[in-house]
């Protein structure tokens, strides 16, 4: 049988906001570290008990406040964000994390599930939406998904060949050359420069710099990919920006794939 949650069951005691599951080593191995900031007790006991089952380590906090601290204090692998929380709500504390430019993948987990609110909380820092009431087996699965994502570079600067990307700044050089983009030009380069000689499908690309979660007809990518590859590779310059015909693109450095 599925099990589901609402947010509103009964569940076994786990203890107090800030516990760590009892599972938090195995063998003497290091666990993935999940950060659960949920303010309905019995949804986050019911949660941290099945993740825990499932091998990993979870801290959870009952506030935003009490979220935000221990998300930029512990660095969690991913965090599971409630969005209405008390003291700070959860877009709050998403984006505050954002802005400290903490790129720990968050789901969020909501009772609100029209569609301006699963894109309102995709636009505030969001990495994926998980509306309320869900089955367990879906919420870890998407956990998962998170995990399986490259990590987000927590260096300050980006270097790709003669790229370089500035994540504090905003700014882009390459070579002596200073590149001006625009917002979504500059998040475009940076997840391209993050997998470098990597075939990025037009797909990913809209999922994962649009924030789609669909593929829509549309030639969004390609008109984008246009103007940044104009403005990166110059005139006299080796391209580095290449069209796999019917597929996506690359950002290639020169190695060979």
């Amino acid at each position: 049988m599925m099990a589901f949650v609402s947010g509103k069951h009964t569940a076994s005691a786990v203890g107090r906001p800030g516990i760590v599951s009892k599972l938090a080593v195995v063998e003497g191995r290091p666990m993935t570290k999940l950060l659960l900031i949920e303010d309905d007790s019995e949804t986050a006991e019911e949660i941290t008990a099945e993740l825990a089952d499932c091998g990993f380590e979870v801290v959870w906090a009952a506030n935003g406040i009490e979220g935000l601290d221990r998300a930029r204090s512990l660095r969690p692998d991913a965090m599971i964000v409630d969005r209405l929380l008390p003291g700070m709500d959860g877009l709050t504390v998403i984006e505050a994390l954002r802005k400290d430019q903490v790129r720990t993948p968050v789901l969020v987990l909501s009772a609100l599930g029209a569609v301006d609110d699963r894109v309102r909380g995709l636009r505030m820092g969001g990495d994926d939406y998980l509306t309320k009431p869900f089955a367990f087996v879906e919420l870890i699965a998407r956990i998962e998904a998170l995990l399986r994502r490259p990590a987000e570079s927590r260096e300050r600067i980006l270097r790709a060949g003669p790229l370089e990307l500035d994540l504090i700044e905003r700014t882009v050089k390459r070579g002596e050359r200073v590149i001006d983009l625009l917002p979504r030009e500059f998040r475009l380069l940076e997840y391209m420069m993050q997998r470098c000689d990597q075939l990025l499908t037009r797909a990913m690309l809209l999922e994962e710099v649009w924030n789609y979660k669909f593929v829509p007809a549309t030639n969004l990518v390609d008109v984008h990919m246009g103007r940044l590859r104009h403005k990166v590779d110059g005139p006299g310059d080796t391209p580095m920006i290449h069209s796999v015909r019917g597929t996506g693109f690359i950002l290639r450095t020169g190695q060979k794939i």
